[in-house]
């Protein structure tokens, strides 16, 4: 079967696939659960889930919409036990409907099995056209069901056995949880591609999360990120820590810094707050413009302004206003009010733009469109000059292990000169930072990253049916 992706042209920003988040170990497991995927919302609006065990009895709630949406008091009470594992979603496989919402729950030979994927598998063509061979019948369309199958041949070996002979033929990013009927298992793929951490609670209960601000709102202490290639098992026992793989490079996506992860949460042992701001920092020392104020669009841009802001002495100023109470369920707007959809999320403070030098501090141009758009409002409100600070280099290759830009033919960059995208938007100049700079402001040696999104080497090489639209740089980043 071939995957299905869905419409790129709906957005001007990269989405995420998933967060997820699991308690072990707490008489109020579901409620925090809860609460977590409240905290990692912005990893996945599409759809929310949680699956709950008591040690006897398993039950699951799930649904299209935002978590605060598909969860009530009623459905929480109905999840009861000690144990339970909850899951956002924002299709990168599989189609946007209720079948593919997680945590995706079986029952083999009598015992239940749930699973809870962030990532992407770039085998998965190949794993499901084995396994429908071998007489697998699926029901979803997304990859993650892929090891529900793979677990159920081999459960009767027990669980560290049935990971370890199931995932050996998976390749691609994956940071998951597994649930049985009495334990919670933490899977991270040997190349750490997507981030994933362990916490604690006071009672001594244990949280594995996508993100450690998910830990925070519940009130867990961070122990410790999951390691790259490493299984937890965690149940009545404690928790187990086997590492059953042999150890790959590490290949921590960098763009969970640059864009995806909340700002504070410490990601791959490095806070995101700080690591913007020094991008911005270091987009100072590198692109050095006479303006009269620097601004971001918000939220995307913000914490780079202030780096950039206080390395260049350039002051700081708000020159878009963002509207907090657009839903995501707004009507769309006609073709003939094509750019209402912009304006009603962000509105230009016309006095203090008017005849001024302007410096935006942008995280990303993916498609280019939403950016057109809001630079020519700030024409609009007068702004004499435009320039544009972009926190990343230029993105010009597809994803194939958990962001939504499969299509390289989708991304600006791929086929658009620097000079070609500064005059598609409109601008007076535009510097993107460079990829030596990006991995400066992480603090991490630079092969700890995977960067394919930037210079299209891939750590983990695709199934040939993912790369058949792949196209080259444009820009000569």
């Amino acid at each position: 079967m071939e995957q299905q992706h869905p419409d790129f042209s709906r957005w001007g920003k990269p989405r995420h696939e998933c967060g997820i988040c699991g308690i072990f170990g707490h008489e109020d497991a579901s409620k925090l659960t809860y609460f977590g995927l409240y905290a990692l919302q912005h990893r996945g609006q599409e759809s929310a889930g949680i699956v709950a065990s008591n040690g006897r009895r398993v039950r699951i709630h799930k649904n299209m919409g935002l978590v605060p949406e598909v969860f009530s008091e009623q459905t929480l009470q109905h999840l009861s036990g000690h144990l339970a594992v909850g899951h956002v979603r924002y299709s990168t496989t599989g189609e946007s409907n209720i079948i593919n919402t997680q945590p995706f729950l079986v029952t083999h030979k009598g015992m239940p099995l749930a699973v809870a994927h962030n990532g992407n598998l770039v085998n998965s063509i190949d794993l499901r056209r084995h396994l429908e061979e071998k007489g697998a019948i699926f029901q979803t369309t997304m990859d993650s069901e892929i090891v529900v199958h793979l677990m159920a041949r081999t459960l009767d070996m027990g669980i560290a056995r049935a990971v370890k002979e199931s995932f050996a033929c998976i390749r691609g990013a994956y940071s998951l949880l597994l649930m049985t009927r009495d334990a919670m298992i933490a899977v991270r793929d040997p190349n750490g591609f997507r981030p994933l951490c362990l916490g604690l609670l006071d009672n001594g209960a244990h949280v594995v999360a996508s993100e450690t601000c998910a830990l925070d709102l519940i009130g867990a202490e961070y122990v410790r990120d999951v390691e790259p290639g490493e299984v937890l098992i965690i149940n009545r026992d404690g928790i187990e820590s086997i590492f059953p793989w042999a150890p790959r490079k590490k290949s921590f996506c960098i763009f969970e810094h640059v864009y995806f992860a909340r700002p504070d949460s410490d990601i791959f042992g490095l806070n995101v707050y700080a690591a913007r701001k020094r991008m911005g920092q270091i987009l100072a020392r590198e692109a050095k413009i006479d303006a009269d104020f620097v601004m971001p669009f918000p939220d995307s841009g913000n914490y780079a302004a202030i780096g950039y802001s206080q390395a260049s002495g350039i002051p700081l100023e708000m020159g878009m206003i963002r509207n907090h109470y657009v839903g995501r369920t707004f009507i769309q707007p006609s073709q003939s009010m094509r750019d209402f959809s912009v304006k009603v999320k962000l509105n230009p403070v016309r006095s203090l733009l008017k005849g001024r030098r302007v410096i935006i501090v942008e995280d990303s141009i993916i498609r280019g469109t939403t950016g057109r758009s809001r630079v020519r409002s700030l024409r609009d409100a007068g702004a004499r000059e435009v320039h544009m600070l972009v926190s990343c280099p230029p993105t010009c290759h597809a994803c194939y292990y958990g962001i939504d830009f499969p299509s390289s033919k989708k991304l600006i960059a791929a086929t658009n000169s620097l000079e070609g995208i500064r005059d598609h938007l409109g601008l007076d100049s535009l510097t993107y930072l460079s990829l030596d700079g990006l991995v400066e402001a992480t603090g991490l040696p630079k092969d700890h990253f995977c960067l394919a999104c930037f210079n299209g080497e891939y750590p983990i090489e695709p199934d040939p049916e993912f790369r058949k639209d792949a196209l080259g740089c444009g820009c000569g980043s």
